[in-house]
């Protein structure tokens, strides 16, 4: 359960926007094909992953909709690649309304795997997951996201004109199940990479009570205060420790940094 809820709250998710004619319009001016970023995940000085993700650059329809295909894949690396560890998530977004059309997630752990599809239906709010042979139908509400949609959506949103402590509720489906997510913003901070110093908006994804997770601020986002909305450093703090995931490369992005 807090596996699932994690996923979620790293990638989190905003529903707004207005409805024009069968699916909202969102106004985005931070994201578009082709653009890709690479994160490395570290334990301490310890690297143990890395996380791939891109926009492919031709437009796919879906739904007879025009949708960006979105492709994010997280595997073991540096001391933690004995353990083989590979996990495909695909999302088909809407360009116009950013919602999902279509999820793919593809896990191989080791001797572990696993495949699933879900298509989504917004005019009749249904959720279709197939895995192998089994179909299954889930009820869900107007605009749900997928956890790859949602983090895109977010990037839509202005966090900077929100009062600091600004909570953003939103329904996601993921696995089966319908979470109701929150985040936080928590104001702005600068932060250091290799690429320079970039001012960031700080959110603090909401946590159910838990003891994996420590403190109400145990998962922190550091996303970057220009147009591009897009997260520079993740820091989530464990009851054993502290994980991080930090930008260390990137290409034809939609705006230009302001590294200083």
């Amino acid at each position: 359960m807090l596996k699932r809820v994690f996923i979620g709250l790293v990638v989190t998710l905003f529903i707004t926007g207005f409805v024009v004619g069968d699916l909202r319009t969102v106004e985005n001016h931070s994201f578009g094909a082709g653009e890709n970023y690479v994160y490395k995940v570290k334990y301490g000085i310890l690297t143990i992953g890395q996380a791939n993700v891109n926009v492919h650059e031709q437009i796919f329809k879906v739904n007879r909709r025009p949708c960006y295909r979105v492709n994010v894949v997280g595997r073991t690396a540096g001391v933690a690649s004995l353990w083989k560890v590979s996990n495909t998530y695909r999302s088909y977004i809407d360009t116009t309304a950013i919602v999902p059309h279509k999820f793919i997630y593809s896990a191989r752990e080791n001797n572990f795997a696993r495949d699933q599809t879900f298509t989504f239906d917004h005019g009749r709010n249904l959720v279709r997951k197939k895995e192998k042979e089994k179909v299954t139908e889930y009820k869900v509400p107007d605009y749900v996201q997928d956890v790859i949609s949602g983090y895109y959506f977010l990037r839509t949103v202005d966090f900077g004109k929100m009062p600091v402590g600004k909570l953003v509720k939103a329904p996601m489906f993921f696995d089966d199940e319908l979470y109701d997510m929150s985040v936080r913003y928590a104001g702005k901070e600068d932060v250091k990479t290799r690429f320079g110093k970039i001012r960031t908006l700080k959110l603090n994804p909401v946590l159910p009570p838990n003891k994996l997770f420590e403190g109400e601020e145990a998962i922190r986002i550091y996303v970057s205060d220009d147009e591009n909305r897009v997260p520079i450093r993740l820091e989530i703090d464990f009851s054993f420790g502290t994980i991080g995931m930090e930008l260390v490369d990137y290409g034809n992005v939609r705006n230009k940094f302001t590294w200083s």
